[in-house]
C-alpha cells in the first residue's frame, strides 16, 4: 500500500524542470521573451519558443499573453519601465531630458537586439510606454515647447539615443583604421582620441554620446529661446 506522501513525491518528480501552469505569470513570460531576444534576436522569439524555454505547452501562455503582438508590447514595457521621467517634475526641462536620455540609452544598450524591432512596432493601446511619453510631453509643454513640436523633440533625441545604445554595444576599436600612413589624418585622430580617453578613463562610445547629447541639448535650448522671442514679438 502506498504511503501518504508517495503521491506528493511522485508529483514533485513529474514537475522537476517543468513548471506547472499555475506558476506562470505575465512577468515571467515577458522576461523570458526578452532573454531569448537578447540571445537569438527578435526573429527567434515567439509563443512557441518561450513555451519551449519554460517547459510548458504554448496554450498555457495564452492565459497571460494574447499573442506575439502582446508579447512584443510587454517586452517594450519591461524596457520602458527602466526609463527615468521623474526629472520632469523636479529639474529644468533640459536637465530632465538629459536624465531621460541617459536612462533610455542604458535601457536599450542592455538589450540592443530589441532596437530594430521596437522602433518599427506601433505602441499598444493604453501601454505603460505611452505613460512614459505622456510624462515627457507634459514636461516639455510646461517648459514652453509648443505642443506641435514636443513629439519632434522627443523623436530627435530618441533617434540619437538609440544609435548611441548600439554604439555602446560595439567594439570600442571598430574605427581603428589598421593602416600605417595611408590615411594620416584619420590615423592621427584615432591615436589622439585613444590617448586622450585613456587618460580620462572614458570609453569612445561614452565620449561620443556625451558630446552629441550636449550639442543637441544646447541646440534645443537655443531653438526654444528663439520660439519664445518670436512669441514675445508677436504679442507686442
Amino acid at each position: 500500500m502506498p504511503r501518504p506522501d508517495d503521491d506528493a513525491t511522485a508529483g514533485a518528480r513529474r514537475g522537476a524542470g517543468r513548471p506547472r501552469s499555475r506558476v506562470l505569470s505575465r512577468r515571467l513570460i515577458l522576461e523570458t521573451g526578452l532573454r531569448l531576444m537578447d540571445a537569438r534576436g527578435d526573429g527567434g522569439v515567439g509563443i512557441r519558443a518561450i513555451a519551449g524555454e519554460l517547459g510548458v505547452q504554448p496554450s498555457s501562455l495564452y492565459n497571460h499573453v494574447s499573442g506575439r503582438d502582446d508579447l512584443i508590447a510587454g517586452v517594450r514595457e519591461l524596457i520602458s519601465d527602466r526609463i527615468d521621467v521623474a526629472g520632469f517634475d523636479a529639474v529644468p526641462w533640459y536637465d530632465a531630458l538629459e536624465r531621460w536620455a541617459d536612462s533610455y540609452r542604458a535601457a536599450f544598450a542592455a538589450h540592443p537586439s530589441t532596437i530594430a524591432l521596437l522602433t518599427v512596432t506601433p505602441l499598444a493601446e493604453g501601454s505603460r510606454t505611452s505613460e512614459m511619453y505622456d510624462a515627457v510631453v507634459r514636461g516639455l509643454v510646461r517648459a514652453g515647447w509648443p505642443e506641435a513640436r514636443a513629439l519632434s523633440v522627443i523623436v530627435a533625441i530618441e533617434n540619437f539615443v538609440l544609435g548611441a545604445a548600439l554604439d555602446a554595444a560595439a567594439d570600442p576599436d571598430m574605427l581603428d583604421p589598421r593602416t600605417e600612413g595611408r590615411f594620416p589624418a584619420f590615423e592621427a585622430a584615432f591615436a589622439a582620441r585613444r590617448e586622450s580617453l585613456a587618460a580620462l578613463g572614458s570609453a569612445p562610445a561614452e565620449d561620443a554620446y556625451r558630446l552629441g547629447l550636449r550639442a543637441m541639448l544646447s541646440g534645443l535650448r537655443a531653438i526654444l529661446s528663439g520660439l519664445r522671442a518670436e512669441r514675445g514679438a508677436i504679442g507686442r
